[in-house]
């Protein structure tokens, strides 16, 4: 600590020091040097205070020592520890010392008027006067207690971090209030920069609005910034990315807050500061849904989720949750996977309030027809959420009888056991590989949808499926395939350097499932906007930059060519599909989706799933391409699946739907 703040400290560190019972004694002598010093403001003459006024003047003291003492402590104002006193301790004084006055103004009326002769009685006015001077006593010698205490919390070292908050509005204040809360994290808040021009020149929290993002270099140099905190949950990947490119021209570091989609609750915290990611770059802007009849939904319902231990199905239980169901049925095939998520969810229950719901964790495999109808009977959910399925294109590619066992009998099996006790709504987790599909993958999961709206159809319940892409940091994502070849220093591999795809976050994803399940009505496709799609190639030079490194010095890019299955652009919607957007504007749906289930669909999954039992690749071929005429195998690798058919791979030069594009 510099010199000048030791001293400063000496001389206010008896305040820190004060208990209530100083307190009382403090009180007592305002509140008997009070009406003296009202009397001299209110005449400006010592000698006719003490001349007219001296007896009348110590009686109304005495009383009024004793009638407010007793009110302070009928309020609490000597069980408080005011070295955090905040609103609601000003708001006690405040009522304290209010309900003290008004008694004494009333009881000095009433005098007045029953007494008769002027030389006797008080001023009228000396009751409001001494009730100002006991407010700002009184609330003064406390929260100057508050203030000192503060001012010492919030001084930063000599070794404190310098830093820039970018974005002043409600993340930003509360980043900043949480670091001048807490200075042995050794981060000082020099200057907020906000876009908002109205902003400019004020100042928050004692923090001064400089500028916006353009003002990152000039003050970063003025102020010796070492870092930029970037508190801006909705800013689009767009501003993401233009701040990160103007504070690498400045040669400082920067750290961000999750995006909304993942501050579900809303509440910004130091502890969540982090490098910025690849989700940040890519992020979009902040979709609002309707949290209202999502909750609705789901409150009191028992709900059940399919492969609740993968990506999605995971982040699908932490949701729903939220919304209060009285149950939620955690079913998976992988014990490990299910432990961990079984018992995050234990801990957050454990962290809330009210009446928990039932978290019930089940080991099965979906593909075990008895065994899930036992658990359907047994748990009797009323609303189904299948995420569970084999989603790895190569590999399936290589195991296509595992893909039909899993995606197609596992869901038929999960379908059946749903009609059969009355499962009041079903959503399937789709993707957008589902269409004009030439992978294995795509296709056994454009079959699964086609189960779907043919039991919508039967059933005539609510049982949809929602289409999407990638998702950002799932399982086999190659967001983590590029990290772990970064890591191992290079080279990062990209199939072609045209290749497209959409993404999105999980969070983003599964908010955008949950409105879309409210929103179905029965056998439609909801396919989620997935804004523009993102070269794979860009995407992989993205994280090499983040990661502190640069392409062709540090890290290599190799295009290694197209792997069995994979397409080089996605698309979202089937020919045929009519789409439009629904009452939620990230949201289409393809409300005539159940309309093109084939005829004699039920007898052609059956040859299917016979195939793949005998692991029949040519028959399960043949099964594909009855059910699903668009397929187009892919050629394969070393004969896998092409000795089906030697057609090219679809999509060669295709574009992603217009809507997207």
């Amino acid at each position: 600590m510099s010199k000048p703040f030791s001293k400063t400290s000496f001389l206010f560190t008896p305040l820190l020091k004060l208990r209530n019972r100083h307190f009382f004694l403090l009180d007592s002598f305002f509140l008997l040097i009070s009406p003296l010093l009202a009397m001299l403001l209110r005449l400006d003459s010592p000698r006719t205070v003490i001349t007219n006024y001296g007896g009348p003047l110590v009686a109304y003291t005495l009383i009024c020592l004793f009638l407010r003492q007793i009110i302070f402590y009928r309020h609490g104002l000597y069980r408080r520890y005011w070295r955090y006193a905040s609103v609601d301790e000003l708001g006690q004084i405040v009522a304290a010392v209010l309900l003290a006055t008004a008694i004494i103004t009333g009881a000095l009326f009433v005098i007045i008027l029953a007494v008769p002769g002027e030389g006797y009685v008080l001023p009228r006015s000396l009751a409001l006067i001494d009730g100002l001077l006991v407010l700002m006593l009184v609330g003064g010698s406390r929260f100057s207690v508050r203030l000192v205490y503060g001012w010492r919390q919030t001084r930063p070292g000599q070794n404190a971090q310098r830093v820039i908050v970018m974005g002043a509005g409600d993340a930003g204040t509360m980043i900043v209030r949480e670091l001048k809360g807490n200075p042995q994290l050794g981060l000082d808040v020099v200057a907020y920069l906000d876009d908002d021009a109205g902003k400019k020149g004020v100042q928050i929290m004692g923090v001064p609005v400089l500028g916006g993002r353009e003002l990152i270099g000039e003050v970063a140099d003025a102020y010796s910034v070492s870092q930029v905190i970037i508190a801006m949950p909705t800013a689009p990947g767009k501003t993401i990315r233009q701040i990160m490119q103007l504070c690498e021209q400045a040669g400082v570091s920067t750290r961000t807050i999750p995006g909304m989609y993942e501050l579900l609750d809303g509440t910004v915290s130091v502890n969540q500061l982090r490098n910025v990611d690849i989700e940040d770059l890519l992020r979009r802007d902040a979709v609002h849904t309707d949290t209202a009849a999502v909750q609705q939904l789901l409150q009191g319902k028992q709900v059940l989720v399919t492969g609740a231990g993968g990506s999605i199905g995971s982040e699908l239980c932490r949701q729903i949750l939220r919304c209060h169901p009285a149950g939620l049925i955690l079913l998976g095939h992988g014990e490990n996977s299910i432990f961990t998520i079984y018992h995050e969810l234990r801990q957050q229950l454990a962290r809330g309030e009210g009446v928990a719901p039932r978290l019930i964790p089940v080991i099965a495999d979906t593909r075990d027809a008895p065994r899930i109808d036992t658990i359907f009977r047994q748990h009797r959910p009323e609303i189904v959420f299948h995420a569970a399925a084999h989603k790895h294109v190569p590999m399936m590619e290589m195991n296509p009888t595992e893909a039909v066992t899993n995606n197609v009998l596992g869901t038929q099996n999960v379908l059946q056991a749903a009609q059969d006790v009355g499962v009041a709504r079903f959503v399937m987790i789709s993707t957008d590989k589902a269409v004009n599909p030439t992978s294995v993958m795509g296709v056994t999961k454009r079959t699964a949808e086609l189960l779907v709206h043919e039991a919508a159809v039967r059933s005539r319940r609510p049982y949809a499926t929602v289409r999407f892409g990638n998702v950002l940091g799932s399982r086999g994502s190659v967001v983590l395939t590029f990290k772990e070849q970064i890591a191992r220093g290079g080279p990062v591999t990209v199939t072609d350097p045209e290749m497209t795809r959409f993404f999105m976050t999980i969070p983003e994803a599964v908010q955008l499932v949950l409105q879309a399940s409210e929103l179905g009505k029965g056998g439609e496709v909801f396919v989620l906007d997935m804004g523009r799609p993102i070269k794979i190639m860009d995407l992989a030079r993205d994280l090499i930059e983040l990661s502190g490194l640069e392409v062709g010095r540090d890290i290599d890019i190799v295009v290694t060519g197209r792997r069995p299955g994979e397409k080089l652009f996605e698309e979202l919607f089937i020919p045929g599909e009519s789409y439009e957007r629904t009452a939620h504007e990230k949201v289409f749906v393809a409300e005539n989706a159940s309309k093109l289930v084939p005829a004699g669909l039920q007898q052609t999954i059956d040859a299917l799933c016979a195939a793949a039992q005998r692991d029949d690749q040519q028959a399960i071929i043949r099964s594909f391409q009855q059910l699903v005429p668009e397929y187009t195998p892919s050629p394969g690798d070393g004969g896998q699946m092409a000795t089906a058919t030697t057609a090219p791979a679809r999509n060669s030069q295709a574009r992603p739907n217009e809507a997207y594009a």
